[in-house]
């Protein structure tokens, strides 16, 4: 299974670089008037609209395998995970650490010990100034 992950991936890679390339060598419908009135070399490794046919379906190609590749990969990356509820944050729920639950700060430096008895609750703060941390 993770051969074919990893072949589908290297497709839906190339794909996307190939379609990039193919997108950024095509040039626009505004460059086909200017060849018409002659500026701008008309005659080129196509023919004169050969290459909008050829470019244009192979980046069509192109787009259609890097949407199948994609496709594949979401349902892959489905399938690998055990269901434990009906959302994604049901799940993320089920495998999410629990929160520590510290006294103060000096409780989650190593090696010290503060019972829990000589840990004052914190004091409700009367202004904004008293929230603000000194040094």
């Amino acid at each position: 299974m993770n051969v074919v992950l990893t072949i589908v991936l290297a497709v839906q890679m190339l794909s996307a670089l190939g379609m990039i390339g193919l997108i950024l060598v095509q040039h626009g419908k505004g460059a086909d008037m200017g060849a018409a009135f002659g500026s701008g070399g008309s005659g080129s490794l196509f023919g004169a609209s050969g290459s909008a046919n050829f470019l244009s379906r192979t980046t069509g190609v192109l787009a259609a395998l890097f949407f199948a590749c994609t496709l594949l990969l979401a349902y892959f990356g489905n399938a690998q995970q055990p269901r434990t509820g009906t959302s994604v944050l049901d799940g993320m729920a089920a495998t999410a650490p629990a929160p520590a639950t510290a006294a103060s700060g000096a409780a989650q430096i190593p090696g010290t010990a503060v019972p829990a008895a000589a840990v004052p609750p914190p004091a409700p703060a009367a202004s904004g100034a008293a929230q603000i941390p000194t040094k």
